[in-house]
């Protein structure tokens, strides 16, 4: 296929604001990005598909498990917590966060649909130890291909036939391109620091919050350029 604009917004395809509900764009692209062979060995074969919900959001079918969702990867903070980070980055900084997450780098797709509970999206935001962050994410999927606990391993047990179609950690990395996010021994690179999910997850100082910015800038503009490769 030609190749993608790295760059784009998707906000800019997205009528409600929020493209991981309706931006076809988005969804084309992810279609484009993952049909292709699992770590398991079957193809994954990908159809977007318009629920019938009351908004009737785009989801992706597919031949090997129950119906998946665009996810963006990273917050950005700002306009939440009751508007807490007012001021801690400059207009630009905040602007260029806020739009960076958005291009397809920060994107991701995870199964849609409940079971017994919050999906992964869901649990991931309302996870007082985890607030939405990707890197706290990916290392409770870490985990939870080790057998370990984490925050989010009851919502993660729940879609083992998901996180099977790509057999360990390191498949799961490898098929979504998120080797930046890793290091050599297959650890995390985490925006923040890190203490067993004991610490809170969001910044506690201004510099904090600008070393969460710059580091998730960095690993988005290293993931776009993978996928561009890629294609």
């Amino acid at each position: 296929m030609n190749k993608i604009d790295i760059d784009f917004d998707f906000r800019q395809d997205s009528k409600c604001g929020d493209p991981d509900s309706d931006s076809l764009k988005l969804y084309e692209l992810h279609k484009v990005l993952w049909n292709k062979m699992l770590p398991c060995g079957k193809i994954f074969d990908l159809e977007i598909i318009t629920s019938r919900g009351k908004y009737g959001r785009l989801l992706i079918k597919n031949n090997l498990c129950d119906n998946l969702s665009s996810d963006r990867m990273c917050p950005h903070f700002d306009g939440k917590y009751n508007d807490k980070f007012n001021g801690w980055l400059s207009d630009f900084e905040r602007a260029e966060l806020q739009y960076k997450v958005r291009t397809i780098g920060g994107y991701i797709i995870f199964p849609a649909h409940q079971k017994n509970g919050f999906t992964i999206n869901q649990a991931r935001g309302v996870s007082r130890a985890i607030c939405d962050r990707f890197d706290l994410t990916l290392e409770s999927i870490r985990r939870f291909y080790k057998g370990e606990e984490s925050p989010l391993y009851d919502t993660l047990i729940r879609y083992k036939d998901f996180f099977d179609l790509f057999v360990d950690f390191r498949g799961y990395v490898d098929f979504f391109m998120l080797q930046d996010f890793i290091d050599e021994k297959e650890q995390i690179k985490f925006s923040l620091p890190f203490d067993n999910f004991n610490r809170p997850p969001l910044p506690q100082t201004v510099n904090e919050y600008k070393q969460y910015q710059i580091h998730t800038i960095d690993l988005i503009n290293n993931r776009n350029k993978r996928i561009f490769k890629s294609l």
